[in-house]
């Protein structure tokens, strides 16, 4: 379990509600500011990457997408992550975990509820996983957690994703972005070089880099991925060793360009849904 990259890692509790007084979340939710939830799983990510990637990635871009958004004169705070998602993909390997969507649908709407009674009224969800039933359920836990609290609640992603799993465009409760432009060549999905190469950025103590010399790119296209989402054996088969893409590849400073591009699209896409609401 030794690793020869030393580096920083994110402290998913840092710049989040779990580290503020009462007093000063009661103050926040008085100014008017939104939160933001992000919502990954505990999931193995080969060999080479923790199980808790999931939750790591999507905490280091809500700590950048915080400070971005207050460039933009929006005061966000962070809720602590959500980890114990849905897995269907990777569930047949160890140190992958799944609950039930209405299990976290129920938590969602509760979760909701808590925070509206601190007076917030408007919460950004975003996913750290790709398993289409994990998004699904985020969104059907938004949807919930609106129609029971009157809040206003989006499920942030990309549009490629929300067609994936059969979701309107024009949903009042999506707030859509465009996805980034696949490279060309063997599809990267799973612990491969953007995630890795994000870990290695934000959490490289935790990335095993004696591993990746000896992972070969899989070289894998759609109809791969078709089969690997089937989950179970399927996915077994298709990727023994846990990861689907070119892990080899990866670079701290892919990481660090991907990541930057990303949050400036979460932010222009939660800022236009802000000035949106603000005229209807």
């Amino acid at each position: 379990m030794t690793n020869t990259r030393v580096g920083q890692k994110v402290d998913v509790f840092a710049d989040t509600i779990a580290e503020m007084t009462w007093q000063e979340v009661e103050q926040a939710a008085q100014r008017g500011a939104v939160l933001l939830w992000a919502f990954g799983v505990i999931e193995q990510h080969g060999p080479h990457l923790p199980a808790g990637t999931d939750v790591y990635v999507p905490s280091a871009r809500l700590q950048q997408l915080k400070r971005r958004l207050a460039d933009r004169n929006i005061e966000a705070l962070i809720v602590p992550p959500y980890y114990w998602g849905v897995n269907q993909v990777s569930a047949s390997f160890p140190a992958s975990y799944t609950v039930r969507p209405e299990v976290m649908i129920e938590l969602m709407a509760d979760v909701f509820a808590s925070v509206r009674r601190d007076g917030f009224s408007r919460v950004f969800c975003f996913s750290g996983h790709g398993d289409p039933s994990h998004n699904l359920t985020i969104f059907r836990g938004v949807v919930e957690g609106a129609n029971r609290t009157g809040m206003r609640i989006g499920f942030v992603t990309d549009r490629d994703l929300a067609a994936r799993i059969g979701l309107a465009a024009d949903d009042p409760h999506l707030v859509l972005y465009k996805p980034a432009v696949r490279p060309v060549g063997g599809l990267d999905i799973h612990a491969g070089e953007v995630e890795t190469s994000t870990m290695m950025c934000y959490c490289g103590s935790l990335v095993r880099d004696h591993f990746l010399t000896s992972l070969l790119s899989t070289d894998y296209g759609p109809a791969d991925l078709a089969e690997w989402r089937q989950g179970g054996a399927h996915a077994r088969r298709k990727t023994p060793l846990g990861y689907f893409g070119n892990p080899a590849a990866a670079r701290p400073e892919t990481g660090k360009r991907s990541t930057e591009a990303l949050v400036e699209k979460l932010a222009m896409a939660i800022e236009s849904r802000i000035a949106a609401s603000a005229t209807s």
